[in-house]
């Protein structure tokens, strides 16, 4: 006899435009309250998911968290996602000390989390954001503690958590993207970590059917155009080859205006590879300029390369684990979507946590 579970209602808390929880109703869990500090992607979240309630604000206002609540006690909350803000934590762009980011109080986010799981009470709860996370201390009640220390100390009593970093290309997913996932759950309740997918899915996988298109140039495929670059950009790039950088080129490699060479690390102007998952995909992938977001190109007759351009939107799709159809409105603006898909949790990653849940 087969068990139908019951679908589960739940809240998203720190939701921008909610790519993480794309695939959970597969997983028999709907998100019914949600919560987002920016206007532009609240807005985008409501389209998205309209039967879902956006509570569009700053958690730490007491009105705001106050409505989260309310809205969320009118349901029998059973789950619970929250991807607290990683600008405090991160350390794309500088090293920042553990001591510093103890003062940051975009890290004392989580202590708003805390305090809705402590009032709602849902049984199965995932908090994620940058590996760093884990390692992170804050000033709590004259303690430095760590955020596993932290949880430990205010809801051990009722709650196991654990957490472990996990690379979302492990699951499905055409992307390595490291995440730390602390997954909390009732002690009566049981759910295992889900287990590696067998076979990694390549760029080749992901975006290979689609036609080749060049700096600027438009396909009739919906998402799939080449933003436009500099003549001299694309020059650099058609004479780069798959999985190298232009500053390694022994002729053609940046330079500026005058002449003189760009300074600059592999990892920028570099196209990616075809036969492995892309590498993280930066909130910047509109910059060719940026980390590792070029297209791998095909080499030509001629001995240049091909799609000299970054990755159309829904190359960016495809490698995050979005389906083509992915329901956002037309006139969604290019950039935004770029930032959404770089701050994301690639949601395939989710469902796979979501879907170990037992009842």
């Amino acid at each position: 006899m087969k068990v139908v579970f019951e679908m589960k209602k739940g809240i998203s808390l720190f939701s921008s435009s909610g790519i993480g929880e794309y695939y959970l109703k597969r997983a028999k869990i709907d998100i019914v309250v949600a919560n987002e500090i920016l206007p532009k992607r609240a807005s985008l979240y409501k389209k998205i998911y309209p039967d879902s309630n956006m509570v569009t604000g700053d958690i730490t206002n007491s009105l705001i968290f106050d409505e989260i609540v309310k809205s969320s006690q009118k349901h029998n909350i059973d789950f619970l996602i929250a991807s607290p803000p990683c600008q405090g934590i991160s350390i794309a762009g500088k090293n920042r000390k553990i001591e510093e980011m103890a003062k940051d109080k975009r890290n004392y986010l989580i202590t708003y989390v805390i305090d809705i799981i402590k009032i709602l009470k849902p049984s199965y709860i995932i908090i994620e954001n940058v590996p760093l996370l884990l390692k992170m201390k804050l000033h709590i009640k004259n303690q430095f503690l760590s955020i596993n220390e932290y949880l430990q100390n205010e809801l051990s009593s009722l709650y196991d958590i654990e957490s472990e970093v996990l690379d979302t290309a492990d699951y499905g997913t055409p992307q390595h993207r490291k995440r730390a996932i602390i997954k909390i759950k009732k002690k009566n309740k049981a759910w295992p970590w889900p287990k590696k997918f067998e076979k990694q899915i390549t760029v080749r996988d992901a975006i290979g059917d689609l036609p080749s298109i060049e700096s600027g140039e438009r396909s009739n495929i919906k998402w799939h155009y080449a933003r436009k670059h500099t003549e001299n950009q694309v020059l650099w790039m058609k004479h780069t080859p798959t999985g190298k950088s232009a500053f390694e080129n022994i002729h053609y490699f940046p330079i500026k205006e005058n002449g003189e060479r760009v300074k600059g690390y592999n990892s920028s102007y570099r196209r990616i590879k075809w036969e492995t998952p892309a590498p993280t995909i930066t909130i910047r992938s509109d910059a060719i300029s940026s980390q590792r977001n070029v297209h791998p190109g095909t080499p030509l007759d001629d001995g240049i390369y091909s799609d000299a351009r970054v990755l159309s939107i829904l190359e960016l799709m495809r490698l995050t684990g979005l389906p083509d159809n992915w329901n956002i409105p037309d006139d969604t603006p290019e950039l935004l979507i770029r930032q959404i898909i770089g701050e994301c949790i690639p949601p395939l990653l989710v469902e796979a946590l979501a879907k170990e849940i037992k009842e």
